[in-house]
């Protein structure tokens, strides 16, 4: 299945690099976590129309006028936005209340919802390949966070926050996929960032009070996480998704927290402990387990 799409995973694997970023800018961000959420889409949204404008102008001139969207779509599009805006504004709520450690592994558990999800919605049968290989992910994502994951009373709300981040982010990548098969992808990230920004910009006021960077450098962060972490992560991973299975994307995925470590060592001098290299190892293995014969499509 794989050797046809292997340009699309060369894509997706790109795109995980990208979002794997992320914390990086967010810890250089002069800026609050939800705040900076907001700058990561809305800063994101120009630049997808202005890539899908230029997609337009590369076509034949019969086919350069856009066709308006139906109802049906603009509703997915918009959906597609508040599942995002839930994502990120759960995922930094639940890093507030509990362990970033748990807030990782709970919300690691997104393959799971989208190999649910795919499986009912687009007829992705996973087979016994595929779920020995999620399973190894799993235990390999745990291993990336280290030893400081574990069960508490006093973590027990933040845990849950985690869990709903993972519900979010799967039926996120459940709607992307649904939009591939409708629309191209710089114009899919072009809504559903409109939305989202629209949907963070209140919650950032509301708790945070202050959304502005207060220097160049820290506006120069902001605009560094759009274009690597939102344009380029997620918008390659958006593309992706139209050719590959939705279960196997979500996947390979939780690579992410291995691009965050190895980013982290590289840039901000955190090493890298055993077990966290032992832990990627594992994703790794698990995702080429699952590769080999992710899914069976039905009729």
């Amino acid at each position: 299945m794989l050797a046809p799409g292997m340009m699309a995973l060369g894509l997706l694997l790109l795109g995980t690099v990208g979002i794997g970023l992320s914390p990086i800018f967010v810890r250089l961000s002069e800026t609050g976590p939800l705040a900076t959420a907001f700058w990561r889409v809305a800063l994101a949204a120009p630049l997808f129309w202005l890539w899908d404008i230029w997609g337009h102008r590369r076509q034949p001139p019969d086919s350069q006028q856009a066709p308006a969207l139906p109802a049906g779509v603009r509703r997915r599009l918009v959906l597609a936005g508040l599942l995002f805006a839930g994502d990120l504004a759960t995922w930094h709520l639940a890093i507030l209340a509990t362990s970033v450690a748990n807030a990782t592994v709970f919300a690691s558990f997104a393959p799971v919802m989208v190999t649910g999800g795919a499986w009912v919605l687009f007829g992705e049968r996973p087979t016994r390949a595929f779920i020995t290989g999620l399973l190894l992910a799993l235990v390999g994502a745990a291993c990336l966070v280290g030893a400081s994951a574990g069960v508490s009373a006093g973590h027990v709300e933040g845990d849950l926050i985690a869990m709903l981040t993972a519900l979010c982010f799967g039926a996120y990548v459940l709607a992307i996929k649904d939009l591939r098969a409708r629309l191209p992808t710089a114009r899919l990230m072009a809504w559903s960032c409109a939305v989202t920004a629209l949907a963070l910009l209140p919650i950032a006021l509301l708790l945070e009070g202050q959304v502005l960077p207060q220097t160049v450098s820290g506006a120069v962060v902001l605009l560094g996480l759009a274009l690597v972490s939102q344009v380029a992560g997620q918008g390659l991973v958006a593309e992706a998704l139209g050719r590959l299975p939705a279960s196997f994307s979500a996947l390979v995925i939780l690579l992410e927290p291995l691009a965050a470590a190895l980013a982290a060592w590289i840039v901000l001098g955190e090493a890298v402990s055993p077990l966290q290299a032992l832990g990627g190892a594992i994703v790794i293995g698990g995702i080429m387990v699952a590769g080999r014969n992710p899914a069976k499509t039905a009729p």
